[in-house]
């Protein structure tokens, strides 16, 4: 039996190897894609290309036998290797005129990442640091772009201090919050004004498919090359008025971060043996614990920041504590009934979603169940 399985286990090993060859045959093919890309000012991710190859090879799988989801998972994966590998071709310009771009807060991590790809893309750009400030006039006398990105509690007071900008000069901020930077970049600047938000960390190996929000402030078509610019990065662009913006991070940011900070707090408090739960988890808690555990190796200024930088977090945060509250009403009762009522309620509301998200995070408890390693 041993000689028969390590026979087998050689040839798997052979076909191993072939398939290392073709990846390594299609990462060269990437390089180029990425290459002519560049050259024409093409975005890096093409979403209908994507969808439809994607489809192509799930139909050629099925007919030789193979799991289509298979198929599909490998080429995810290869693909988001592949847009990571393309931005290495550089981008094209698209505002080849402009005057230089100064990055306030550019030694952070956000305004690095964003620093790296506009230098990518041809632009010449500088950074103006908090220790730079006796510097600021020089740097920004000639600016054709500003990006402030610096921590929330700091921001207004920064863009209080870039009141002699050139009057076409584009004047932006990375904030996640966007009503009072945005009016604060309008009160103190007469030129092009917008609001940006990045919806990803400064981590991303890839802005293929990473939401870029986008406020308009004022002077939107002496910016329409920059949202252009984000979409050649891979970036996919959503459109949304200030307020809106706001209220709508309270539940996507300032209430969710609470409840990691929250639930780590408990946790901590009640001091479970770590090593234990993970031997005992579920794919889906090891998921969980893992994105409540992430927040803490994380800057605690910045969450706080975030939670605190609006009455209306924590309001709704308030709202939220008294719904707990009355969750826990209906577990003091032992009413099973009313507790049945309250999920189908919800469940309600969530409609067709509750299927979707059903089948999405089937796909991602599988992806984190195959990266668990068990002794």
């Amino acid at each position: 039996m041993a000689v028969e399985l390590n026979a087998l286990r050689d040839q798997i090993d052979a076909v191993d190897k072939q398939i290392l060859d073709l990846l390594a045959q299609r990462l060269s093919l990437v390089e180029k894609v990425g290459e002519v890309k560049s050259e024409h000012g093409l975005p890096i991710y093409a979403p209908d290309r994507e969808a439809a190859m994607l489809a192509s090879r799930r139909a050629e799988a099925e007919k030789k036998g193979v799991p289509p989801q298979l198929i599909e998972d490998i080429l995810r994966r290869t693909m988001r290797e592949s847009y990571a590998s393309e931005k290495d071709s550089g981008f094209k310009c698209l505002n080849p005129e402009l005057r230089s771009i100064v990055v306030v807060g550019g030694n952070g991590q956000l305004g690095g990442l964003f620093g790296r790809m506009f230098k990518l893309s041809g632009y010449d750009v500088r950074v103006l640091g908090s220790k730079d400030w006796h510097r600021a006039d020089e740097l920004l006398a000639n600016a054709g772009m500003v990006v402030v990105t610096v921590p929330i509690h700091l921001t207004e007071g920064v863009i209080e201090k870039l009141g002699n900008l050139p009057s076409d000069c584009i004047l932006c901020d990375l904030t996640s919050i966007k009503s009072k930077p945005l009016q604060a970049m309008l009160n103190v600047h007469k030129g092009p004004v917008v609001g940006l938000h990045p919806m990803f960390g400064p981590d991303v190996t890839s802005l293929a498919k990473q939401v870029i929000v986008y406020c308009d402030g004022r002077g939107s078509e002496q910016y329409q090359w920059l949202l252009k610019q984000f979409s050649i990065w891979g970036a996919s662009l959503c459109q949304i008025d200030a307020s809106d913006h706001d209220h709508g991070m309270t539940l996507i940011q300032a209430l969710r971060h609470f409840t990691s900070f929250a639930y780590g707090l408990h946790l901590s408090r009640e001091n479970p043996n770590i090593d234990q739960l993970l031997q005992l988890s579920s794919p889906i808690y090891r998921l969980e614990l893992a994105m409540v555990g992430r927040l803490f190796g994380q800057d605690p200024n910045l969450y706080g920041d975030i939670i605190l930088s609006s009455q209306e977090n924590i309001d709704m945060i308030k709202r939220f504590h008294r719904c707990f509250g009355e969750a826990l009403d209906i577990l003091d009762s032992r009413d099973k009934q009313a507790f049945v009522q309250s999920f189908n309620k919800v469940s309600d509301w969530f409609g067709d979603y509750s299927t979707q998200f059903l089948a999405e995070s089937q796909n991602l408890l599988k992806q984190a169940n195959d990266s668990i390693h068990r002794g």
